[in-house]
């Protein structure tokens, strides 16, 4: 397998600030949303009430004792070992903030927001890119033996791919920081690969977050899992009280039975809904369309000619996708599609037939 690597260089061609809610915000009008990675129709009516009874004690200033032993029971692991976050995001600074570092490498294509966070940190940054014709699939001798703080996807935004915890796990070395972005293992069924909750790793870092599969991108929650030692320091880098009392609520509450149960048929239903999404893509395999298999994460990649006119004919079709090539690694031809229930799903697969045609991809198909 070969991977590109590419150390200490920064490629202005890709915009590490852009977001798919920006696909979305972008146009005034009403677009049927496939570029952000939320789960739709969330947070459940029972979460929101929960939230809302929180809000009687806004007085107080938060406590987070009660999420963070939730969230340590879920993974078996002692309260020293977890940190609350405002989101996933908050964790990324940090990282970039708090731990002293040499040599990070961030394996790419993957979420930006880490890389960008350790450059605003005065980091100078190394990426492993990994490649489409490899199935964008780690090589873990691709990573620089000197790197020590070493950040992942799992499974990967945007590519989807799931990597096998045990090559993960082959990152970790003396001296080094493995950090991994398990913020959408929660919608792999069972979890599996997950690295969450083990202790046996040196130097392993684990950040989850609660906005994608329980829809509480506006509430910021997320939490980190570490050895007591880089909890210290992450701790000592936040300010008071630096995660809410309705995101604490919403915390404990998604670590309850009832939401692990919810949160395991939630991640079934979407296989199910990649599964129709990925068969109905690949009927566009003759005009140039290929998705990256297999996809274990709540969202596909695709690449196809004239990608950029495609999304852009999409929206004036009334649907949002998220464009890739602000993912190092990515061109101009990606889009990541969230994946939907069937009925959006079917109702987007007939926008692209028309979308592709409009963009010169041949005749439309009888679909």
């Amino acid at each position: 397998m070969s991977t590109e690597r590419t150390e200490g260089t920064e490629n202005r061609a890709h915009d590490l600030r852009h977001h798919g809610d920006a696909e979305v915000r972008d146009d005034g009008s009403a677009l049927v949303d496939l570029a952000v990675n939320v789960r739709a129709d969330t947070p459940p009516t029972w979460l929101r009430d929960r939230i809302a009874e929180s809000l009687t004690g806004l007085a107080a200033y938060p406590d987070g004792r009660p999420a963070r032993a939730a969230v340590a029971a879920r993974h078996g692991l002692p309260v020293e070992h977890v940190l609350l976050t405002a989101g996933a995001a908050e964790a990324f600074v940090l990282l970039a903030r708090a731990l002293k570092v040499r040599k990070p490498v961030v394996v790419h294509p993957q979420f930006t927001e880490p890389e960008a966070a350790l450059r605003d940190a005065g980091h100078t940054v190394g990426r492993v890119l990994l490649r489409p014709e490899d199935g964008f699939r780690l090589a873990p001798s691709a990573v620089p033996e000197d790197a020590d703080l070493v950040l992942i996807g799992n499974p990967t935004n945007p590519t989807s791919v799931l990597h096998p915890a045990a090559r993960i796990a082959e990152l970790a070395r003396p001296g080094r920081t493995l950090v991994v972005d398990e913020a959408f293992m929660d919608a792999v069924p069972g979890e599996r690969e997950a690295l969450a909750g083990r202790t046996d790793v040196p130097g392993l870092v684990i950040l989850r977050s609660l906005t994608k599969t329980w829809g509480l991108a506006g509430l910021r929650i997320g939490y980190v899992l570490a050895p007591p030692e880089v909890i210290a320091d992450l701790e000592r880098a936040q300010p008071l009280w630096p995660v809410s009392t309705p995101a604490l609520a919403a915390a404990e509450a998604c670590m309850s039975p009832r939401a692990l149960a919810e949160e395991a048929e939630a991640a079934h239903r979407v296989a199910a809904d990649r599964a129709h999404l990925v068969a109905g893509l690949q009927e566009f395999a003759p005009d140039g369309l290929s998705v990256t298999e297999p996809a274990e994460g709540p969202f596909v990649l695709i690449r196809l000619p004239r990608a950029a006119a495609v999304r852009h004919h999409l929206r004036t079709l009334g649907y949002a996708v998220r464009r890739g090539d602000t993912f190092p690694g990515l061109g101009e031809d990606w889009l990541r599609l969230a994946v939907r229930d069937r009925a959006t799903v079917n109702g987007f697969l007939q926008a692209l037939d028309r979308a592709m045609t409009l963009a010169g991809h041949g005749g439309e198909s009888t679909r």
